[in-house]
Formats: C-alpha cells, structure tokens, sequence
C-alpha cells in the first residue's frame, strides 16, 4: 500500500469509529502489544490483512506522538517468528500527519501451512480467524477442517459398523453395477459384484471379513441411511418473511416444513419437489407460446442441493449437523455444514479447471447412482457450479451468492423479479408464426412438446400445424400416424 492508501483507510475507520474486518490499528507507544500475535494467526488464516501500528483506536484513529517506527519494526519482526509458521509480512514505514507510523500487510497463509497458531499456545489455544474488526479463536472443529486440509479425508471411506450390505437397495445397487460394467468393460466385466462394490469403496471388509457399506456407500446407494446417521439427512422450512423469525398473521413463522430422510438420489428430489410446490411459477408469452419462469430454476436448485450433500463434511464431529434448504419470501438458500475444501476459494469457484473434492469415493459413487427421473446424480466433471450460473443468467436472474466459512458453505439464490410482460396465455392469433419461431431455434419438435411449450390443447395444435404443412412451410419426419413423428420446417 502506497501513503494514499493507508490515509484513506485510516480515514474510513475514524468516519466508522472502528478497525474493520482486514485492517487492525494499535498504538504500540512503548511497547507492541502482546496480541498482536493474535491477529497475525487471523489474518493469516483467513484472507490477509494490514495491521497499522503508531495510530490510536481510543483518541480517534490519530497518529501517536514521537512513534518510533524503526524500533516497532524490529519488534513486530520477533513478534511474527512467535507464531507456527512464522508469519513474513511486508512493512513499510509511511509518513502520516507529521508522524512516521508503520503497516504492515499480512498475505494468507497456504491452506496446506494452516493453522497459522501462537507456538507457545499450541494448535488448538493458539489459532485464530479475523470476525468483524476483532480476532476470535478457532474452534477445535475449524482447527481440524484445516489440518484435513493438508491430506485428503477419508470418512466417506469409513465401515459403517451397524450396518451389512443388505442395509443397500438392491434396485439401485443392480443398476450402478451395470453402469459401472458398461463404463469398464476391461476392468469390470469379469468381475463379481461384491468385487466390483469393494473396488469402488461402496463396501469394504471389516476385521472379522464381513462385508459392509462404507459411509459413501450407504449414503448414495442405502435403503435409509439415517438408520445409522439420524442427522445425515435433508430439512426443507419455508418461511413466511425474510427471516427466520417473522410470522404471518402473528402466528405461523414457518409455511411448510419438512425431514428428508433416505439415500441422497431421494433427497435431492424430495428436496426439489419441496421446492417447486412452495414457490410460484409466472409465464411469459413469447408469440403465442408460454414460457414457464420459476422463482428458482429448478435445474439450478437441483445442482446446490446434489452439491451440498456430495461436498458436506462427514467428519464425526459434522454429522449431527443437516443441510438445510430454506426458502425465504426474497431467497432460497441452500446451507451444508463445511467449508470449500482444498484449492476451492470464492473466487475461484465455478471457474474451469478448479476442483476439489473433499468426499473422493462418494463423488465417484454419485457419478454413476441413478437418480429418480434419469440420468445419474452428479456429471463428477467440476461443472455443478457453472450449471448454476448458467441456469440464473438464462432466467435474467442475479448471480448465486456463495459463503464459505470454516464450518458451513451456503449458496444463496435471490428470488426471480416478476416482469412486466408475464401474464396468462389468453389468446391463440398467432400460433401458426410461434410454431415458426419454434421451430428456427430447435432442429425439429414433436406435437406434445408444442403443447407443454404454449399451454394451447393439442387440438389447437394439430389444426395449425396441418394448415402449416398444406402451406409447405412445414413438414414431418416420419411416415403417417408414427408414435415418433416430428416437425420441422422445410428448406
């Protein structure tokens, strides 16, 4: 930071009154002040910092008299070698209202060197995280989230004691080994299916030789997972304001609430169809056609809600915790307990090539577990995000708002605006040109997908799209009353 910089950020704290959540301001008159070892470990820990010393809190952000910078440089050099690891700021010593004052920026620490803890505290007194303008000491909890950090965790891969492998659905079971056989002939054509599920860590053998599910396996391919983990699951609360404790008519805090239990392909269509039936869908007319547009993209709340349960932390300390999908009268939001893992940061979040799994045995297993409707639970590939982001853009809809803490992530969606257009199909004068229009933007389309597109009776339909191939501006695919007949236009 150059002398114009740290007079206006000194000038924003006297304006607010107080430090603000990446700068801390200390006197440092006689002597450094023995916390200062503490907010080094928490900028370090979280997004860096500045910390300015010769500056007063108490008498309103103004340089401290006859400040002798030099010497607080030397002392904040010992002060940072108190800290595992030792902490190598970049100081400068900047001249400001007649005084000589000293900054000094703090970059964060590498998330495999973290925590970033006072040596003679220990890991678990000494480490502490930035909140607000002041430093709070890590739980024991965040502390582990950031020593999982430095090797892949491993509790989707835990034997579920309790449990044996007829606690899976076999439906579901049969058809992920056939997924698995078809994907890997090579590898797994041959091979039995108990040798196939061991491969793929939906089971392992405990001490006594005994074939049970994993973690992983119970939770993606499981008949009722909560069986054995209660809190494993899924609660869905829509309430009635914009927070948690506004009511509706000085009653009801709450419009719906549900637990979703079950194997994660349920939950994330009982959550999803929990969803769809509390929020409101408009339609836009585009020609004579009707464009559904949701309060929420369902394809979007689909990819949060596989997200949050494929990237939860399993650690035991995290499973009395749920993920929670809340919908709000202004926004959904979508909350699992742990943070970004691994190389994943905000910013870096949704974009190409970055990806990190902290559960790596359930993301495979995911990949190829049916889900309800078709298809399988997740692509596994690092897109979910960016199917999120694309879906919002499509829907004119703002951006997801992600939170990444040290004990929950949560991504937030801001409830679609109702536009000026959106209203009820309530006439049908220009179906023949939306058939048209329809079928320039798609190779071809089948009668009932005109129906479902315009809301017209498929009679209506038909009529119009007899008079359009009579005209021999349309024309089928398929040979008379074919089940698979299609329109397109001609060339």
């Amino acid at each position: 930071m150059d002398a114009q910089d740290v007079k206006r950020l000194i000038l924003e704290m006297r304006q607010i009154g107080n430090d603000t959540q990446s700068c801390e301001v200390k006197e440092a008159g006689q002597k450094i002040p023995s916390s200062i070892v503490d907010t080094l470990s928490a900028f370090s820990n979280g997004n860096g910092g500045i910390i300015i010393l010769g500056v007063s809190e108490k008498n309103g952000f103004t340089p401290v008299p006859r400040f002798n910078a030099r010497a607080m440089q030397e002392a904040l050099s010992a002060e940072c070698d108190k800290l595992t690891p030792s902490v190598r700021p970049d100081t400068t010593i900047i001249p400001f209202e007649g005084v000589n004052i000293l900054v000094a920026e703090i970059q964060p620490m590498p998330t495999a060197d973290r925590p970033c803890y006072v040596t003679a505290r220990g890991r678990y007194q000494g480490s502490y995280i930035r909140t607000g303008d002041g430093d709070r000491r890590l739980t024991q909890y965040e502390v582990d989230r950031m020593i999982e950090n430095h090797m892949q965790p491993r509790f989707d891969d835990e034997i579920v004691s309790e449990a044996t492998i007829d606690d899976l659905d076999h439906v579901m079971v049969s058809q992920f080994l056939a997924r698995q056989r078809m994907l890997h002939p090579r590898i797994f054509a041959s091979r039995d299916d108990q040798t196939i599920l061991v491969n793929m860590h939906v089971a392992k053998h405990d001490d006594h030789g005994i074939l049970r599910p994993t973690l992983g396996g119970i939770m993606a391919l499981g008949s009722f997972p909560q069986q054995f983990f209660p809190r494993l699951n899924v609660t869905f609360t829509a309430f009635a304001g914009v927070t948690k404790t506004e009511t509706v008519d000085d009653e009801r805090r709450f419009l719906d609430a549900s637990t979703i239990v079950g194997p994660i392909p349920m939950m994330i269509d009982d959550a999803l169809n929990a969803v769809a039936k509390n929020m409101k869908t408009g339609a836009v007319i585009e020609g004579a056609f009707r464009k559904d547009m949701p309060d929420y993209p369902l394809k979007a709340v689909r990819e949060a809600v596989a997200n949050a349960l494929m990237h939860r932390d399993y650690s035991p300390d995290a499973r009395g915790s749920q993920v929670q999908v809340n919908l709000y009268a202004d926004r959904l939001e979508i909350l699992n307990p742990g943070g970004l893992y691994g190389n994943v940061t905000i910013d870096n979040l949704g974009t190409s090539g970055i990806s990190s799994s902290r559960n790596q045995f359930l993301s495979n297993i995911l990949e190829t577990t049916p889900y309800p409707n078709g298809g399988f639970v997740v692509e596994n590939r690092g897109t979910g995000y960016q199917v999120i982001e694309e879906e919002l853009q499509n829907a004119l809809m703002p951006e997801p708002k992600p939170l990444s803490t040290l004990s929950f992530f949560s991504l937030t969606f801001d409830k679609r605006r109702v536009t000026s257009n959106e209203r009820q199909l309530t006439n049908t004068g220009s179906v023949p040109e939306a058939i048209v229009a329809l079928l320039r933007q798609h190779s071809s389309a089948s009668t009932r997908e005109m129906v479902e597109a315009s809301g017209l009776s498929r009679s209506t339909i038909a009529a119009n799209l007899r008079k359009l191939v009579e005209d021999g501006i349309v024309e089928p695919t398929q040979p008379g009353r074919s089940p698979k007949q299609r329109y397109r236009l001609t060339r």
